[in-house]
């Protein structure tokens, strides 16, 4: 088995606001060779680093809008936000929780911050991740996943008060909570200074590391700072993390999707015909309806 090794580390892009809640760092897609294509079965990810909001009796967030072709994932770290869907998903996700929502056929969402913790105020951060489906799953209907952060299976390391979270894949022979289309392993690292991790996946998996907290140095030589993104080459199966203070890791490896990816707006699909087709769907209120 052959180490992978580090092929680039992103700092965080300039920050943009998704409507007024989310303040967020485009890595994928970005100028840093993270396009949808390299880095498929993930097509987005936005990081919101961690950023104080001022309390507010009106709730910031996103409207009603659509989406079709793949997955939202978002990862809560700080802060509550509450969501809901034109199928009848929705609820509340907190520090730890994670709200994955297949979109598939089409669907309307809206999600803000929750109403009580706006009117507190305090630190937010979370990721959202869009995961691509296979377009033999584009046309299946939309679900919802709402997994708790004590409902994540977790791996205690060796002589060691850190562990691995298993949200999605495996991680030494842990099963993770949520159910994918395709092969995704998605875990968080919540590691004590001067722990180690190993990491194993085929090499030509997609693999990411996110580091939410803390620093870390993979493979004894690469040292990343807290809201750097490392991005693995695919050269190899495992690799090593270890971290240089209490840190926190978001580790990402998906199987690649062989498809054309056509994406634009809030719709991924696979030709610009599919797309064109979605924007009419849409326009004809095809998802539903959310108020």
């Amino acid at each position: 088995m052959k180490n992978r090794t580090v092929e680039l580390i992103a700092t965080p892009p300039e920050p943009r606001y998704v409507g007024d809640a989310f303040r967020v760092h485009n890595f994928i897609p970005s100028l840093y060779r993270l396009d949808m294509d390299r880095m498929t079965p993930f097509v987005l990810l936005d990081y919101a680093s961690k950023f104080y909001f001022s309390p507010t009796d009106t709730p910031r967030g996103v409207a009603p809008h659509p989406h079709k072709g793949f997955e939202t994932v978002t990862i809560a770290y700080k802060g509550k936000v509450a969501h809901h869907d034109s199928h009848g998903g929705g609820g509340v996700i907190g520090e730890g929780d994670v709200q994955w929502m297949t979109a598939a056929s089409g669907i309307l969402h809206k999600e803000f911050h929750e109403s009580e913790w706006s009117k507190q105020g305090g630190a937010f951060q979370m990721v959202q991740l869009w995961v691509n489906l296979p377009k033999k799953d584009k046309a299946s209907s939309p679900k919802y996943q709402a997994i708790i952060n004590a409902d994540i299976p977790r791996y205690r390391l060796e002589n060691s008060q850190s562990e691995i979270e298993i949200i999605a894949g495996e991680y030494k022979g842990i099963t993770g909570a949520a159910s994918t289309f395709t092969p995704i392993h998605m875990l968080n690292g919540r590691l004590m200074r001067g722990a180690k991790a190993d990491f194993t996946f085929p090499a030509n998996y997609n693999t990411i590391l996110l580091v939410v907290e803390g620093n870390i140095i993979v493979n004894n030589t690469d040292n990343v700072p807290t809201d750097n993104l490392v991005l693995m080459a695919n050269d190899g199966d495992g690799f090593q993390v270890e971290a240089t203070t209490d840190a926190l890791v978001l580790v990402l490896s998906g199987e690649p999707i062989d498809e054309p990816i056509a994406a634009r707006g809030p719709f991924v699909m696979n030709t610009e015909g599919e797309l064109k087709e979605t924007y009419l769907e849409f326009r004809e209120g095809k998802f539903g309806e959310l108020v």
